[in-house]
């Protein structure tokens, strides 16, 4: 907030000031014509003592009189003052929702629209660390359930192998259960220190070029075995032998292998999954369709949430680490793409835009 000479509150001290001067100088003037009509004499018709005492009379009064009219036309700015010490006050007792009205253009209310940002970014502040701290509960609270679920059953297949005489394909297949649930663990806390390190910004991407077409065929031949386990059929589509763009390739590589994995847990029941790539001048889409269980449309806009799951897909067959959509958020965003998903009666549609040129990363804006 700027301000001019004019209505600084300097040049209103010297113009108030000035002020009193005129209006106490016309009120001695008054009170002296008034004194000469009653006593038919001027202050300097008297001589001796009489001219000292009346000069001082004439001079305490005309004092007196400049700081009346002083005190009187600076009043609005104790009040303001009031207002601010007030205002202040407030802040002090976390009230974070007042503001001082600005009703001027001097120094005064400089100070009070400072105040009202400052409260302003204060308030915003702590409603961003009450949001921190919930959502750190909420991490808490979903980590410690999802750990004791598998860690629960990992100690209760090897104490019954370590205590009980079991025939010796029982055995087997308990520790076998046992080291499942472990490699499920061990996937959970990696996703966790995955996405913790993306959310609070610790990854710095390494850009170079990559070609989108061979990481997709490259993932494609990792994921055989799951589609071949699963039965399912997966189909690549695309016009174009190469699509290159500057990014990050293990973080694109680690995203679109959760969404790959993803399509193959829910899509099993669809026999096949399709995945086509289509670019032009500014960006590559990236598609990935399947025909399994479809996401219910009031669920499309959480699931890319951290530990959401669809209610329907909470099963030991299907339930992941919650994590690797979030994951692959993250990484989509912090190349400056977009990632969406769409659901029709048979099928779920997850859609990747990926710029040629990335706009400006900031890890620490996830």
């Amino acid at each position: 907030m700027k301000s001019s000479v004019f209505k600084s509150f300097r040049f209103e001290v010297v113009l108030y000031s000035l002020l009193s001067l005129v209006y106490a100088l016309l009120s001695l003037a008054v009170i002296n014509i008034g004194a000469y009509i009653i006593f038919q004499k001027w202050p300097w018709d008297y001589i001796g003592a009489g001219a000292v005492l009346a000069s001082i009379v004439n001079l305490s009064a005309g004092v007196a009189l400049f700081i009346v009219y002083f005190l009187f036309l600076t009043r609005k700015f104790v009040n303001y003052i009031r207002e601010i010490a007030k205002g202040i006050n407030e802040i002090s007792l976390g009230n974070f929702d007042n503001r001082i009205i600005i009703n001027n253009e001097d120094e005064f209310a400089f100070i009070s629209d400072k105040l009202n940002k400052m409260t302003s970014d204060i308030k915003r502040i702590m409603e961003n660390e009450r949001r921190s701290e919930n959502a750190k509960n909420e991490l808490i609270t979903s980590v410690a359930h999802d750990l004791r679920t598998p860690l629960t059953s990992i100690i209760g297949y090897l104490d019954l192998v370590s205590t009980k005489q079991l025939p010796e394909d029982v055995r087997k297949r308990y520790i076998e259960i046992a080291y499942n649930k472990s490699k499920r663990l061990e996937k959970l806390i990696e996703d966790l220190f995955t996405y913790t390190k993306l959310n609070f910004g610790e990854v710095r991407t390494v850009l170079g070029e990559v070609d989108m077409v061979k990481l997709i065929d490259q993932l494609l031949d990792e994921f055989y075995p799951s589609f071949e386990e699963n039965r399912l059929e997966y189909i690549f589509n695309t016009s174009h032998n190469s699509a290159v763009i500057l990014a990050d390739g293990n973080l694109l590589a680690r995203a679109f292998a959760n969404l790959i994995g993803n399509a193959i847990k829910y899509g099993r029941d669809g026999e096949r999954i399709e995945i086509n790539l289509t670019k032009d001048d500014d960006k590559i889409v990236i598609t990935s369709t399947n025909f399994g269980e479809v996401i219910p449309e009031e669920d499309l806009d959480k699931i890319f949430t951290r530990f959401y799951r669809v209610e329907s897909s909470r099963s030991s067959q299907t339930g992941g680490s919650g994590l690797g959509l979030a994951i692959a958020h993250s990484i989509i965003m912090l190349h400056g793409g977009s990632i969406y998903a769409t659901s029709s009666e048979n099928k779920t549609v997850f859609t990747v835009e990926l710029y040629n040129k990335p706009k400006q990363i900031e890890p620490q804006a996830l």
